[in-house]
């Protein structure tokens, strides 16, 4: 299922500009990043980029598909968990989504939309400890011990945009992402776009 999501959004950033009235942009945008695992929550940093096509619909109404790769510094440590001095994280890695967007503009600057589609998260857990540091003294390395895990969700949202001109917009969004394996991300975004 998750192939079909991924190759669907692929065929739709292709397919969408061949229409007449398609128009494409692009926007960095940051804001706060909240995960939450198991009914915990860490709050963060969030930054990325995002691109995509709107179609102009009648009565001022637009679709879109748009694409976002992002990041985060969303991060959890505890300690003493296996021995005294020990240092387990987990960590918000990449985020990469691909959605789709339905919006009404409502003054001749500015837009209100909702988005909904398929996003992927990466999470990275790390560990590190007296006895890891034994070990790795004797190895002659360092970094402590690391792995990660990709997670499949569905994500949500909102936003408004503002056009500055006839190219430049700036852009507010509130995002939620429900992921597999108990774990979850609000997100608000501004941003700063370019339209071409």
């Amino acid at each position: 299922m998750k192939k079909f999501a991924i190759a669907g959004a692929a065929a739709a950033l292709f397919v969408v500009p061949a229409a007449a009235n398609a128009q494409a942009w692009v926007q960095a945008e940051s804001g706060v990043d909240i995960v939450s695992v198991e009914g915990e929550s860490n709050t963060g940093f969030g930054y990325g980029v995002s691109a995509g096509y709107d179609l102009a619909l009648a009565g001022g109404m637009f679709v879109g598909v748009q694409g976002t790769f992002a990041d985060s510094d969303t991060k959890r440590c505890v300690r003493d968990v296996m021995e005294a001095g020990d240092k387990a994280c987990l960590e918000a890695g990449r985020d990469v989504a691909a959605l789709l967007r339905f919006g009404t503009a409502i003054t001749s600057q500015s837009k209100l939309y909702v988005m909904a589609g398929y996003a992927n998260a990466r999470a990275d857990v790390t560990y590190d400890g007296p006895s890891v540091e034994a070990i790795e003294d004797e190895l002659g390395v360092n970094g402590g011990i690391g792995a990660h895990g990709d997670l499949d969700g569905v994500r949500l949202g909102a936003g408004y945009e503002y056009a500055l001109n006839d190219k430049l917009f700036v852009k507010t969004e509130y995002r939620y992402t429900n992921y597999e394996n108990d774990f979850s991300r609000h997100a608000g975004v501004v941003a700063l776009g370019a339209r071409f």
